[in-house]
């Protein structure tokens, strides 16, 4: 059975663990840096950020978290994970938290407003469709969510939420509200760039598991790459020790 190491500081971590028995892969809390040396893959759960943060300080697993994002190792993170991934975080309270940073794109926290604010929507999922099959749409649970506002080059968009100006919501990284011009407008929430996924909703609290499916490819994809690089080296390896062996002519 597959193993995914599930971050257990605090927020939707079982729910998540939930989806994955579900596909028949078997989820793990991980709490401490030295834990994720047991697992390839890592999914960053919706919660609170700022309590998540000052945890991961306790831990000290900021390091660590930094270093198995950047040997390319399948992350996700939803909600509150996609604020660690990010970059770069504007509204945040004062004095800022801590993020592991990876995914080139600037997100807004709490973009959607307060608890009271906290929807549901269909969103269209082109990309997801196309891996998963399945609905035209996923059905996004956005709890005090974030968005994000701009992304880099590399960045892969997977999925747009429509909002209305008259929503006052934040529309630029600077974290001030402003309307748009447009009777409606959209922003991103979801994106993906090589070995990171995220998205600013909770596909944890429903019952459709394509987003689980899909990071599960992610995953796959990735061990069969380092299988193929492992197995380019073993053969140059044999290769190399194979000409020291040949006879010698003069």
């Amino acid at each position: 059975m597959a193993i995914v190491g599930v971050l257990a500081l605090q927020g939707s971590f079982n729910e998540h663990i939930a989806a994955l028995r579900r596909l028949g892969v078997k989820g793990v809390e991980i709490r401490k840096p030295e834990q994720l040396l047991n697992v390839a893959s890592l999914i960053i759960p919706g919660g609170e950020s700022t309590t998540m943060a000052k945890l991961a300080e306790l831990h000290n697993l900021f390091p660590a978290l930094r270093e198995f994002v950047r040997m390319g190792k399948p992350v996700w993170g939803t909600c509150a994970g996609l604020i660690f991934l990010a970059n770069k975080a504007t509204g945040q309270k004062t004095g800022g938290q801590g993020l592991v940073g990876g995914l080139d794109c600037t997100v807004h926290r709490n973009f959607f407003g307060s608890q009271l604010q906290s929807f549901e929507t269909e969103l269209s999922i082109p990309e997801l469709v196309s891996s998963e099959g399945g609905p035209e749409t996923f059905r996004g649970v956005f709890i005090r969510a974030p968005a994000i506002l701009d992304v880099g080059p590399e960045v892969q968009v997977l999925a747009h939420c429509p909002v209305s100006s008259n929503s006052n919501l934040h529309s630029n990284s600077s974290g001030e509200g402003k309307e748009e011009k447009d009777s409606e407008r959209k922003v991103i929430v979801a994106v993906r760039q090589g070995n990171l996924l995220a998205t600013a909703f909770h596909p944890e609290l429903t019952s459709d598991n394509r987003w689980h499916s899909y990071f599960l490819k992610m995953v796959g994809d990735v061990e069969e790459s380092s299988s193929s690089i492992a197995s380019i080296g073993v053969n140059n390896s044999t290769f190399e020790r194979s000409k020291t062996d040949l006879p010698i002519f003069i």
